[in-house]
């Protein structure tokens, strides 16, 4: 049985986190892309990479979103 906030490829992202983080340039809003283990910021254009359930919010780190 898989913990709440636990995704199909094994990376988990807890509720109560996400909605405490924000985009570290925009201080808006992340949405949880489960599928990419990523958070995306919409206002900056970004994606942050989770990885082993550990949110990385660096810029430098960051995808540019297309």
């Amino acid at each position: 049985m898989q913990d709440e906030g636990e995704e199909r490829n094994g990376t988990a992202l807890d509720p109560k986190l996400l909605e405490l983080l924000v985009c570290p340039l925009t201080k808006g809003a992340l949405r949880w892309d489960s599928e990419n283990s990523e958070l995306i910021s919409k206002s900056a254009k970004l994606a942050y990479p989770v990885r082993d359930g550990i949110p990385i919010m660096l810029p430098s780190e960051a995808r540019p979103l297309e």
